[in-house]
């Protein structure tokens, strides 16, 4: 049995349109039905991989439209955006990060402070010239620290405001 190219052709471009009708049905139904819509869950829904989605970019953009529409009866004024979820969520995830910084080194500073009372309240303390030496490179060494970890926090808030940039970005491309 031998196969023309043209009907393989037609054989392919056939099954081709048969799944790309399937996604588009299932688009529908996850819409209709106000299920969460991305392209890992239209792609299980219709039973396509989710390369023929992203292939396909009317696919790719009908996905990503449908999934930035509100469900159906949800009032404009209520309604939250996954995107602004996510973002919410990026930028706690971050602020909680420089908060657990901000703590470690106030426990750090409160702890030398307490350690450096109960040396001079010992009597033990060395010679006030390298006394004074020694405070001096603790207070070097925390001016150090303070300004790594404002420039780790200015790092997270350029990482976090590209994140963000990279969000419009794709929002206004759509």
């Amino acid at each position: 049995m031998s196969s023309s190219p043209d009907h393989l052709a037609r054989a392919r471009a056939a099954d081709s349109d048969r799944r790309r009708t399937r996604v588009l049905k299932v688009l529908d139904k996850l819409a209709a039905d106000g299920e969460e819509i991305t392209v890992s869950s239209v792609a299980r829904a219709a039973g396509v991989h989710r390369s023929l989605i992203h292939r396909h970019g009317d696919l790719h953009a009908a996905v990503l439209a449908r999934a930035g529409e509100p469900p159906p009866g949800a009032t404009a004024g209520t309604q939250v955006s996954r995107q602004s979820l996510l973002a919410d969520t990026a930028n706690l995830t971050a602020r909680n990060g420089r908060l657990s910084a901000h703590i470690t080194r106030l426990e750090r500073r409160l702890s030398e402070a307490l350690g450096q009372a109960a040396w001079e309240a010992s009597g033990l303390g060395a010679p006030a010239d390298v006394e004074t030496l020694t405070r001096r490179i603790g207070e070097l060494e925390q001016r150090i620290l303070d300004l790594r970890s404002e420039l780790a926090e200015r790092d997270e808030d350029l990482a976090a405001a590209r994140a963000a940039n990279r969000d419009l970005m794709a929002q206004l491309n759509r």
